[in-house]
């Protein structure tokens, strides 16, 4: 199932890279770095790092949601042994003494 939707787009892909060719000049502004790549691995390159930024911001996000979910689990948890703790008192023959 995962191929029929990977296979797709994986065409789209190497088709991007085979109808771009050209070569750009990549260069570094304050250095005179410069490096000539096809456009289609500068662009792929640009997404490929933009993804994981992506990635890892939402990984980051979550980190504060499941921390906050396992707070409230281990409150849940505490809870609904107090109320076990008070059905049981409350289920127990409570012993009156008759004074004559």
């Amino acid at each position: 199932m995962r191929v029929l939707i990977a296979l797709p787009f994986l065409l789209l892909l190497v088709l991007f890279a085979l109808s771009n060719t050209q070569a750009v000049h990549l260069g570094l502004w304050p250095t005179d770095y410069r490096l000539e790549v096809p456009l289609s691995a500068a662009v792929l390159v640009a997404m490929a790092i933009a993804f994981v930024c992506g990635a890892l911001l939402m990984w980051i996000s979550e980190l504060a949601q499941r921390r906050r979910a396992r707070r409230a689990e281990q409150t849940v948890r505490m809870l609904e042994e107090q109320v076990e703790e008070l059905k049981a008192r409350q289920t127990r023959p409570v012993a009156i003494s008759q004074a004559a």
